[in-house]
């Protein structure tokens, strides 16, 4: 396996637009859940969501580009430019070695979901020809593609909240393949609109707790389902020889990924964790590291009653332990690395989180900080790990792990490393 680096952020989140932003909104523990501005409908009775303020579009792409694209492949754009002048990588010069991997999990759903309201309980008989281009998947890739004249291989990976960790996933087998020498990972999700909500809502997925502050609390005993959220992410790979060649900044390696699906269930995860279990094995094998190396994990956390114990149930399979009913030893208890969830923060992005995600494990180890599981007041007997709740925490973080795991049983678990 070739040595990969990363060489560029880029992230569009609720708590704040650009890298520094949004780890700073993690740090001072900033809740960008607030009340849902994006439609008004009485019959939801979900009142909350994890939003995106002060985005103006304009400001990372002509005002034209703005009015064909839906919201999602602006987030995903505005993250790809901040990752791609971060990296100072030189597109022209090298564009057929350069690839893309775009990630979102609802792609177009609330352009959908307007422009058939517009059309058939509106009476407007005409759909805007923007309406495919605005709402496709694939069409985030394709507009940086046309505006950074790139032309390497690219795919779009729609994989449920996975859908970023698994995006990292494939870029990394291309450059390993040589198929390419750099790849744009990027995602963008904005789905906030009746349908989903309704549907989320009626699956009794979703939060009903009014309080946008206390809405999303991860691994607490009176967490009572996730809450939406919106944004972008980006990440710039290559490979060490190529990075090394052109000089480039190095932020950290990518030590190791994982990907595998539980099948078992279209919205619940294995009960025993397994699946979680051999994606986070299979990411520490490609990196060469064993689960003591771990100095720090992002989990997928959640904030639903079912899912949240299961991934503490495969955190602690993964160190060895398998007595669920019994009382954890001190030993075992010293064993695991803290943890933590960073959705009460900015809510569920979906399939972008696997980004951002990954960003606050770079951004942990660069700072030597662990960011701190927002709402962990109530301890639950099932979710027994070492959350962070008292705030950010000092720490020598060489080696970070991100698990992002998605309706269908898809699971992710992504390593990132001090580059030394």
């Amino acid at each position: 396996m070739k040595n990969i680096v990363i060489t560029g952020l880029g992230a569009v989140t609720p708590v704040g637009i650009g890298v520094d932003n949004y780890w700073q909104g993690l740090l001072d523990m900033k809740c960008g859940i607030n009340r849902i501005t994006k439609f008004d409908d009485e019959n939801i009775p979900i009142t909350v969501a994890g939003e995106v303020k002060d985005f103006n579009p304009s400001d990372y792409m002509s005002s034209k580009l703005a009015k064909e694209t839906g919201t999602f492949i602006q987030y995903a754009f505005a993250s790809a430019k901040e990752a791609i002048e971060q990296s100072g990588i030189s597109i022209e010069d090298e564009s057929d070695r350069i690839g893309i991997v775009m990630a979102t999990a609802l792609s177009g759903t609330s352009i959908i979901a307007e422009t058939e309201r517009s059309y058939s309980v509106d009476g407007r008989k005409k759909v805007s020809p923007r309406f495919l281009p605005k709402m496709l998947g694939n069409l985030g890739a394709a507009q940086i593609a046309i505006a950074y004249g790139i032309h390497g291989p690219s795919f779009t990976v729609s994989t449920a909240c996975s859908s970023g960790g698994d995006a990292i996933c494939i870029a990394a087998m291309l450059l390993n393949s040589g198929e390419a020498d750099v790849m744009l990972v990027t995602s963008g999700e904005s789905a906030h609109c009746p349908i989903v909500m309704s549907t989320l809502a009626q699956a009794k997925a979703l939060s009903k707790n009014p309080d946008p502050e206390t809405a999303c609390r991860p691994f607490d005993a009176d967490r009572d389902g996730f809450v939406m959220g919106e944004g972008g992410g980006a990440i710039i790979l290559e490979t060490e020889e190529h990075a090394k060649k052109r000089g480039a900044d190095i932020i950290c390696s990518l030590a190791g990924y994982g990907n595998n699906t539980d099948g078992y269930h279209v919205t619940s995860p294995r009960p025993d964790g397994s699946g979680a279990v051999a994606c986070m094995q299979s990411a520490l094998k490609k990196a060469g590291l064993g689960p003591d190396d771990i100095d720090y994990i992002n989990t997928h956390g959640t904030s639903t009653p079912v899912g949240d114990p299961i991934e503490v149930k495969a955190i602690k399979t993964l160190y060895g332990w398998e007595n669920y009913e019994e009382e954890m030893p001190e030993e075992l208890k010293n064993r695991i690395p803290p943890v933590s969830s960073t959705k009460g923060n900015t809510g569920h992005l979906m399939g972008v989180g696997g980004i951002t995600e990954v960003i606050a494990c770079i951004k942990a180890i660069e700072n030597g900080i662990l960011p701190p599981t927002l709402n962990y007041r109530t301890p639950d007997p099932q979710c027994d790990l070492d959350f962070i709740p008292e705030g950010p925490r000092k720490a020598e973080v060489r080696v970070a792990m991100s698990n992002a795991l998605g309706f269908g049983g898809q699971n992710s678990s992504i390593i990132v490393k001090k580059y030394e």
